[in-house]
């Protein structure tokens, strides 16, 4: 097989991927909007996170970025999920102008995974966990729920800043399949992480909605075509 039909072949089975994934995107987000409306009774939450959220904002619109701390967690994200799907890491490098990790193995959640994996909300989570088995912080729980909404907004505001310039990880996969492999990512973090925090529908529930709405849309285009 030649490179020329070697490209297409790729971008054929890249269309192929994308139109089979797209729907359980529209579903999962259909299905996180389900989970918002039924924690929107939790006020005290929603408080405490866009509080957060709105601290962030602030900081990243009057003070310099601090793009190095963003570089660090996006190829220590690199490096996490590497290490995950069984390969090992052979050299990091951050700066602020960017940074390069490699590793021994790739598939495209370890080159994307920097993109929908909000790595300091975790581990403000974890950190958050370990206090709470410690001690009893219950009743500095809106702190931690500020504190989700800092990072994630860190998260979600300098992802968006990077992506205004050229990626090297998504042109391994192609910005279709980067899109799709992304925007998915994104919403299952909110629809498995939101249950728990919320505490008003089960993470069962939630992905049962994601396969509900997901077949609801795929009878819908069956029936529109």
């Amino acid at each position: 097989m030649t490179k020329r039909s070697q490209s297409v072949m790729d971008s054929v089975w890249r269309i192929l991927f994308c139109v089979a994934v797209l729907p359980w995107c529209l579903g999962a987000t259909w299905a996180l909007a389900l989970v918002i409306r039924s924690a929107g009774s939790t006020s005290l939450f929603w408080v405490s996170v866009l509080g957060g959220a709105a601290a962030w904002l602030a900081v990243f619109l009057l003070l310099p970025k601090p793009l190095w701390i963003y570089v660090v967690g996006h190829e220590l994200t690199h490096a996490l999920w590497a290490w995950l799907c069984g390969g090992r890491v052979k050299s990091f490098r951050a700066t602020a102008r960017g940074g390069e990790v490699v590793v021994t193995k790739s598939n495209p959640l370890i080159v994307l995974a920097p993109y929908f994996f909000p790595l300091y909300a975790v581990l403000w989570a974890v950190f958050w966990a370990v206090a709470s088995w410690l001690g009893d912080w219950n009743a500095y729980r809106p702190w931690f729920h500020f504190g989700l909404g800092f990072t994630y907004a860190f998260h979600v505001t300098l992802t968006a800043h990077i992506l205004r310039v050229r990626q090297p990880d998504l042109d391994v996969e192609g910005w279709l399949v980067s899109s799709v492999v992304i925007w998915l990512g994104n919403v299952l973090v909110l629809l498995v992480a939101l249950p728990g925090l919320t505490g008003q529908v089960s993470l069962w529930t939630a992905l049962r909605w994601w396969v509900e709405r997901t077949g609801r849309f795929l009878l819908w285009l069956t029936s529109a075509f």
